[in-house]
């Protein structure tokens, strides 16, 4: 694991595995209303929001920043997803709506460990001809997501695992592929950033979200564990013999490991294992809503 060497706050680096999606036409912002479960209505040009994809089941296929740069242009900004695999699911979706879809190959994405010079909360700052700036600080710290055209940035391996790492730490879930199209928003406790609508109109797996909701039949969501050593997404949290739930995210914080794992939200204060190796749990930081 990392040693964790703190990187200069105003150093910028890559995020790897960060891509960006654009939305550009007419229906652009209609045809997002549609598909996605936040409510982009809500959100006003120059503003961003959590968000995602379901499958018709309510699964989450990806999630994202979703900013809106006009009425005529959405970016998806997706941390983990296969960017051309979901360009190329929606693009099922267009019919005859006026709207284009394209991964951004020339954008790349980077960071930094101090606030924005100008972007706060969900108002981001820059436009497609510069450099645009998110807020990504909550309570863990300040960070500075920037979106820019692609350059020969330096990798820091160790900053973007911290990076990872305060993602985390807030309950932004960091999928890897084995975990898409098999969690809730409920089950990834997605109301905590604020990712998704209950109220707003039909959009894929809406009926699923909307019924747990307002029949308060959620029984699971996110759990932030501390561990000794590293562990991979999808292997049993287990309290004793029994299997309570499964780990859907995973990273490095220093020299001890993180999980996200999805358990029951009423459960015995039993101590928690993953395989041989105790899970210490830890409360999830606030701050990352938008």
């Amino acid at each position: 694991m990392h040693d964790n060497p703190q990187t200069a706050p105003d150093a910028v680096f890559a995020l790897p595995g960060h891509r960006v999606i654009a939305l550009r036409g007419r229906d652009a912002a209609a045809f997002a209303q549609a598909q996605f479960m936040n409510d982009v209505a809500l959100i006003e040009p120059g503003q961003w929001q959590w968000s995602g994809w379901l499958t018709p089941k309510g699964r989450v296929v990806a999630l994202f920043a979703l900013l809106k740069l006009s009425d005529e242009t959405i970016w998806l900004l997706l941390p983990d997803a296969d960017a051309l695999a979901v360009v190329a699911a929606l693009q099922r979706f267009v019919f005859r709506a006026k709207v284009a879809l394209e991964v951004r190959t020339d954008l790349q994405v980077s960071g930094r460990f101090i606030a924005p010079a100008r972007a706060r909360g969900a108002d981001f700052d820059g436009d497609e001809t510069s450099t645009i700036e998110l807020d990504l600080s909550g309570d863990g710290g300040p960070r500075t997501l920037l979106i820019g055209a692609a350059t020969s940035l330096h990798t820091d391996a160790d900053a973007a695992a911290r990076w990872h790492a305060q993602d985390l730490l807030h309950g932004l879930p960091r999928l890897p592929a084995s975990q898409v199209e098999h969690w809730t928003p409920q089950q990834l406790s997605l109301d905590r950033l604020r990712g998704f609508s209950v109220k707003k109109g039909c959009y894929p797996g809406q009926e699923i979200v909307a019924r747990t909701h307002f029949l308060g039949q959620a029984k699971r969501g996110l759990a932030l564990l501390e561990l000794d050593q590293p562990v991979e997404a999808g292997v049993d949290v287990s309290a004793g013999p029994v299997a309570l739930g499964k780990v859907i995210a995973s990273g490095v914080e220093g020299v001890k490991a993180l999980a996200l794992a999805v358990l029951p939200l009423e459960r015995d204060a039993s101590a928690l294992r993953i395989g041989d190796c105790e899970a210490r749990e830890r409360p999830l930081l606030d701050g990352l809503a938008r």
